[in-house]
């Protein structure tokens, strides 16, 4: 689980097929933008991440600002952005799905911040 939400870390599978590919460039532009409104709003919302007593979270975290989900904003930013593209919407929503609710199995996410996250990037893509 913690290489699967690694692949998340700052939009990077969503950027990447924008790096590569001339025509999924817009749909990349989208998720740094969906990213960037979502660094500004954890500095805007200082939420901690949870913490349970006896029970560590399974990954590390380069802050402790949770609110929103950085990966669900651009995951769901991602999954908006590239059906645009003609790529296959079920996939695309069920890898946002996956990463979104890895961060809250792992520890590090309110199961709110996720959707928060979700709305976000699903607003900023469009």
């Amino acid at each position: 689980m913690r290489a699967f939400t690694r692949l998340g870390e700052h939009g990077a599978i969503w950027i990447a097929p924008g790096v590569v590919s001339a025509r999924r460039r817009p749909a990349a532009r989208r998720v740094a933008l969906a990213y960037v409104v979502n660094q500004l709003v954890k500095l805007a919302v200082p939420r901690h991440r949870p913490r349970l007593d006896g029970l560590p979270p399974l990954i590390r975290t380069g802050s402790d600002r949770s609110f929103p989900s950085a990966h669900a904003t651009t995951s769901f930013g991602g999954a908006r952005a590239y059906a645009r593209t003609g790529v296959p919407v079920a996939p695309l929503y069920a890898l946002a799905s996956a990463l979104a609710a890895s961060r809250v199995w792992l520890g590090v996410h309110h199961p709110s911040d996720v959707l928060a996250g979700a709305v976000l990037g699903t607003l900023v893509a469009r």
